[in-house]
């Protein structure tokens, strides 16, 4: 579901220049520190950098980028 909501030119801004460093636009910027940010706000006790790889392990399971992970 797509809704309009008006933003600040600060945050759009923010988000146009960190979003090229990832190749993603302001929007899907704008989305991943959202999604980030829930999962932050959901789970205070974890760090920053394990909620980062939570995400990026959800988008390569989207992708279809997984397999089995082999111990030892």
């Amino acid at each position: 579901m797509s809704k309009t909501i008006k933003l600040s030119k600060s945050l759009i801004n923010d988000a146009v220049t960190c979003g090229k460093t990832q190749n993603r636009s302001a929007a899907k910027q704008i989305e991943y520190w959202a999604r980030i940010g829930k999962m932050a706000d959901e789970n205070p006790e974890l760090p920053l950098t394990f909620l980062k790889g939570i995400s990026i392990g959800l988008e390569e399971k989207e992708a279809g980028n997984i397999c089995d992970y082999k111990f030892g």
